[in-house]
């Protein structure tokens, strides 16, 4: 069973204003509302490619309710832990540019952050759990590393998707995959890319200090693979951009889902860009037709 993990999920309330005018009354021409949280968009799209999850998390309130209604409504098995505090809201104003409000989120209890610590110690060698995205208030500063202990001891393995320290220290426990950008992958390791060829040791570094497998996203440029000692190049698929949000979660959504079925780390990498482009290319969250489109239309370089 593939498990998704969102320590700090939401309701993504998206706004369009057609000239936004500050101080003054704005009057939206469109608004829509969809769950937010990285694991919970990799678990909609292991759904639309018909592979099974379990989405793990905190919600809680009136907007935890909305999240998890959506998702049973799409037939993706819940198993939250339930908190006092509301989940948060998420504003993405689009008028022009694009302006983000994230809210805080809930504080966690510490029986709170232990009972999402009891459902996964029924893991078995058999799962997999994707870890993604950001904590919320009251957790410990190393409650990634506390989870991720627990599915080592079980013998499962594991994803990251997070940035900074949180990865760095999740290297030596042999994450499954890992994806930064390659803006990340410079922050990481405190260096400045100039050219594509600068990019590639410090992805093989990353399979050097522990990771499996490793996605370098490269935005509008493609994607770079790295596996063992070999290294892969995709090409980039031509459509009009409509949607970055969900794109990376998309990515590893197609890996981890073709992975889970063939263990073939190539093929999964093939997935992994069609999906993460066909949610580039829609207005929320690619559909399995458009995933099932865009497929043939990946190729995939070998550079080493």
């Amino acid at each position: 069973m593939i498990y998704t993990v969102t320590l700090n999920p939401s309701i993504d309330y998206i706004v369009h204003v057609e000239d936004l005018q500050l101080g003054e009354l704005n009057r939206m021409k469109q608004d829509f509302k969809l769950p937010g949280g990285k694991g919970i968009n990799v678990s909609r799209i292991l759904q639309r490619i018909q592979i099974p999850s379990t989405a793990l998390g905190f919600i809680g309130g009136f907007t935890g309710r909305f999240i998890e209604d959506w998702l049973i409504n799409e037939r993706i098995t819940t198993d939250f832990t339930q908190v006092s505090a509301d989940t948060r809201i998420n504003i993405k104003l689009k008028s022009g540019e694009e302006t983000e409000i994230n809210g805080l989120g809930p504080t966690i209890s510490k029986d709170e952050s232990q009972q999402l610590k009891d459902k996964l110690s029924s893991l078995t060698k058999e799962d997999i759990v994707i870890f993604s995205g950001s904590k919320p208030n009251g957790l410990t500063a190393d409650y990634y590393q506390e989870l991720i202990a627990i599915i080592k001891e079980a013998g499962a393995e594991f994803v990251i998707d997070t940035t900074g320290p949180e990865l760095f220290a999740a290297l030596p426990d042999q994450p499954l995959l890992i994806k930064p950008n390659n803006h990340e992958l410079a922050e990481l390791y405190q260096t400045t890319f100039h050219s594509f060829e600068d990019i590639l040791p410090y992805g093989q570094k990353l399979i050097a200090d522990g990771a499996k497998n490793v996605i370098v996203s490269l935005g509008g440029d493609g994607a770079i693979f790295f596996t063992g000692n070999e290294i892969y190049r995709s090409n980039v698929l031509k459509r009009p951009l409509k949607n970055s949000v969900g794109a990376g979660d998309s990515m590893i959504a197609g890996f981890i889902g073709q992975y889970t079925a063939t263990k073939n780390a190539l093929e999964a990498f093939k997935w992994g860009v069609a999906c993460g482009s066909a949610t580039a290319f829609s207005d929320d969250l690619a559909t399995s037709a458009f995933i099932q489109e865009l497929l043939p239309e990946v190729v995939i370089e070998k550079i080493l």
